[in-house]
């Protein structure tokens, strides 16, 4: 249950936010949903490929990639003056897939009883991996690799689900929504991990 619930909230999510990446890089109608599904099975894929499992396991899917082609029609529907507001919510609906993701990501490597470094590998391969694809053929910088704090919270899922600290379904959520809820904190109050800049010679 608690799989089938992250899965679904994560392909939507991701599913939403690269779609209306595409919109606002004026892509046409097949550039949106072909940047929407990678967005939501991007970061599976190469999960899949990294902890042993078949990447054309993602076909036996074929109730997400329904659910992110409704998603995908749904915004395209929206008026424009409501995707205009895309970059007050769009952070939050990122938010939502990554950890959802994360989580579900975690869960795979897990129940296939890989150890922890694994675990984190996947957690955050799953909650990020589809963002990078997305922004890369958006022609935009990845926003995990800016000096917001992302990844790191996908770090955090794997690290807590990898220990055994997350059982139950309810423990799940729990640990859905404070992986949400520190994501939004961190954009809204503009977290930054340390920098190492080079300074120039002169």
């Amino acid at each position: 249950m608690s799989w089938e619930f992250l899965s679904m909230i994560g392909t939507i999510a991701f599913a939403i936010s690269g779609a209306i990446i595409a919109m606002e890089e004026e892509y046409d109608i097949l550039g949106i949903y072909i940047l929407g599904i990678v967005t939501a099975f991007g970061g599976g894929a190469v999960r899949n490929l990294l902890i042993g499992v078949p990447v054309s396991a993602l076909w036996d899917q074929s109730i997400y990639f329904t659910i992110a082609l409704i998603s995908i029609t749904a915004v395209m529907m929206f008026p424009g003056n409501l995707l205009k507001h895309w970059s007050k919510w769009g952070n939050f609906t990122d938010a939502i897939g990554l950890a959802a993701f994360a989580i579900q990501g975690a869960l795979y490597a897990a129940d296939m009883k890989h150890p922890m470094s694994a675990i984190i590998v996947a957690a955050v391969l799953t909650g990020s991996g589809g963002g990078i694809i997305r922004d890369i053929l958006a022609g935009r910088k990845p926003l995990v690799l800016k000096d917001e704090i992302y990844a790191v919270w996908a770090i955090l899922a794997g690290l807590i689900i990898g220990m055994g600290a997350a059982t139950d379904s309810w423990h799940l959520y729990l640990l859905f929504a404070v992986i949400t809820a520190l994501r939004v904190l961190s954009y809204t109050y503009k977290w930054k991990l340390p920098q190492k800049r080079l300074t120039p010679s002169r």
